[in-house]
């Protein structure tokens, strides 16, 4: 009986071991990285080529340099024989789920496992954000020191104590923010999701409208996922209905926010300071918010260590097995959860 058929999108960085043992369970099928659009959807329909004969799909959020979007006409050449897409990442904005759902192939993507990592990356951004510490890096290393005076000329930062904390989005990633953020001495917490949260998963926070969120916020702390309801949702308008000075925080998805809107509202002064991990056409990012000083940001760091990188990819290897030896994926996305196909499918040996 031949072995199921694994195409594997992306580089394996760490979790070369978990992979090996699947090895043994599957036929594990790779691309070159110099690959293209054209080429891959080919390879797709060549019924000579291994990729033809995949029945599940591995990917990892770089390897859209190969494959581009998981779109809908990525969606419908891919071989008839796949069955899921297990995506390695907690976000899958590259991924167009509906088109996926229409040809009853699951989509999977890593929920939980960066929940850790990535809140450690936004409470250094909300810090470094509140107290100016990029600037003052800046102007070190401008060898504004001594000769700026006092931390180099830096702008005089804020503490956390008596700041109103409002988190837009308190999923696992959030409510881990807060858990980290209670030790410091903020206000309150106040938070909005589309949907109330039950008083254990709020642990403390003030359920309030978005409105509320904006009007009411010292720092806004962003977690929500990218997609169509939540492109831009922090644009001109609703940074106008922040407090003057606002500290804004973004470790979820550059495109949440409108850059255009929050670059001249960092020049104006409404929004204070900015922690940014995410970049609305990252890798690409604007000269005009790179020269800021009033940002304190990193280059998409936010699962960025080894620990947090392998757990992800090995999890992945997880979803890859469950397909095999059940027929479905562990961590399904919240869009096909309810879906009775996703329900029904059957082992692959």
């Amino acid at each position: 009986m031949s072995k199921p058929v694994v195409l594997r999108l992306g580089a394996v960085k760490y979790a070369q071991e978990a992979w090996e043992k699947l090895a043994k369970i599957a036929d594990v099928v790779t691309i070159e990285d110099s690959t293209t659009r054209p080429e891959f959807l080919k390879m797709c329909q060549d019924p000579n080529s291994a990729v033809s004969k995949a029945q599940i799909v591995s990917r990892t959020f770089a390897s859209v340099q190969q494959t581009g979007r998981f779109d809908k006409e990525l969606a419908q050449k891919l071989p008839s024989s796949v069955v899921a897409v297990c995506h390695n990442g907690a976000g899958y904005d590259q991924i167009d789920t509906s088109d996926f759902a229409d040809r009853k192939i699951q989509v999977s993507n890593v929920p939980e496992l960066v929940n850790n990592a990535t809140a450690d990356t936004h409470v250094f951004l909300m810090l470094g954000a509140l107290r100016n510490f990029e600037y003052g890096r800046r102007l070190m290393l401008e060898n504004k020191w001594p000769s700026g005076g006092a931390a180099a000329g830096a702008p005089v930062g804020h503490d956390p104590e008596g700041k109103v904390v409002g988190v837009l989005g308190l999923g696992g990633i959030g409510r881990a923010i807060v858990e980290r953020l209670k030790p410091f001495g903020f206000k309150k917490f106040i938070y909005h999701n589309r949907n109330r949260l039950s008083p254990e998963l709020e642990n403390g926070c003030e359920y309030v409208s978005f409105e509320q969120l904006l009007e009411q916020s010292d720092v806004v702390s962003i977690n929500i996922p990218l997609n169509a309801k939540t492109r831009h949702i922090i644009d001109e308008a609703a940074i106008s209905k922040m407090k003057d000075g606002v500290v804004i925080v973004n470790t979820a998805r550059g495109a949440v926010i409108d850059e255009k809107a929050l670059i001249a509202a960092l020049k104006n002064g409404k929004v204070r300071s900015a922690g940014l991990d995410v970049y609305e056409h990252e890798p690409q990012v604007p000269q005009e918010l790179l020269d800021l000083p009033n940002v304190c940001g990193v280059p998409h760091m936010g699962t960025h260590s080894v620990e947090t990188i392998k757990i992800m990819e090995e999890f992945v290897v997880e979803n890859v097995k469950s397909v095999i030896n059940s027929g479905k994926v562990l961590s399904i996305v919240p869009e096909m959860k309810n879906d009775a196909w996703a329900k029904d499918q059957k082992p692959l040996v």
